[in-house]
């Protein structure tokens, strides 16, 4: 599925083409994968609407990517012809402890073609071993939604027992949750969304409380994790913070539809007394296997909607309305244990 142009899903809502593509080589150092399936993530939306825009055109989207790997580049011992392995958002970068700000940093189905394909390309060291416990589909939303999701907590600096607030629940929020729920136990999750079937889903999933985005949690959180792509939900979540409490931002860019929400920013009652705001930018590899190790030890179990690789354009457009409980994954033809 190929994005050949940039344009808001309202003006166009089928952004992306199926197209037969000539399958790609590996060069040194690379893999190439045989796809099994692909996650479908809300950076798409921001890529196709143009608010993180591939630097070039065409482009094959796609960052949550399970698959095999069938060929191997020159010098490649690691990972093994016929293992199955990960690709996050992190195609490649330089390596280093902080490479998800590195100016190396390339980003998976941006900077180069991704998984919304039957085979892909990536460095060997950003292919990932996935745990047995997860099949394709299941393995998807943990490499952005869930590893990234993952950094967001380590970043919100929550200690167990203090309450934590999600604001959004989609496919990452609903990943946290589960994190969350292993790592601090004696901590309340409190969730915010505007849906109240989406409320009752994170009740499910074992939060302490669910309301609408601007209601008031009973405990003033510690920490809140931000999944939306608006500005209003930021001021609702600051509003909801203790003093000395964290707002992380899980989001590449926001939309400008309601960028008029930050008037009603009051220093005294948002920001007054230490609270922070703190953004997560990307994923490094050791986040991906971290997490990864993680998920299959709780083992967190990802709700999952699936598509045919050619229905991409519908689950992207449900995506951008809002319908999403948990993730939404493409499926290529032809794999029995996807």
């Amino acid at each position: 599925m190929v994005l050949d142009r940039l344009a808001a899903l309202a003006d166009r809502p089928t952004p992306l083409t199926l197209r037969e593509v000539a399958t790609p080589e590996p060069g040194a150092g690379d893999v190439r994968v045989k796809v099994r399936a692909c996650g479908v993530c809300h950076t798409e939306l921001d890529e196709i609407e143009g608010r993180t825009p591939p630097p070039r055109l065409p482009v094959i989207p796609g960052h949550e990517v399970v698959g095999v790997v069938d060929r191997l580049g020159a010098g490649v011992t690691s990972p093994a012809l016929g293992s199955r392995v990960g690709i996050g958002w992190i195609h490649h970068s330089d390596g280093s402890v902080a490479e998800n700000l590195s100016p190396a940093f390339t980003a998976t189905g941006r900077d180069a073609d991704g998984g919304y394909a039957e085979y892909m390309v990536v460095p060997a060291a950003y292919a990932h071993p996935l745990p047995e416990v997860f099949s394709d589909v299941e393995a998807a939303p943990l490499l952005c939604a869930g590893a990234v999701g993952y950094r967001a907590l380590k970043l919100s600096g929550l200690v167990d027992g203090a309450p934590l607030g999600l604001m959004g629940f989609g496919g990452s929020a609903h990943l946290v949750l589960q994190l969350a729920r292993y790592l601090h136990p004696h901590s309340p999750v409190q969730v915010f969304a505007r849906d109240a079937e989406v409320r009752d889903f994170a009740r499910g999933l074992g939060a302490a409380w669910a309301g609408g985005v601007d209601a008031r949690a009973p405990a003033p959180c510690a920490a809140i994790i931000d999944t939306t792509p608006a500005w209003h939900p930021i001021v609702a979540a600051l509003a909801n913070l203790r003093p000395g409490g964290r707002l992380v931002i899980n989001a590449i860019r926001k939309e400008d539809r309601d960028r008029a929400a930050l008037d009603a920013l009051s220093y005294h009652d948002h920001l007054w007394l230490e609270r922070e705001i703190k953004s997560v930018a990307n994923v490094t590899g050791a986040d991906i296997r971290e997490f990864l190790a993680l998920a299959a030890a709780i083992p967190i179990r990802p709700a999952v909607t699936t598509y045919p690789l050619a229905e991409a354009n519908r689950a992207l457009c449900e995506l951008k309305d809002g319908r999403v409980q948990g993730a939404k994954v493409l499926v290529m033809h032809g794999d029995d244990d996807a």
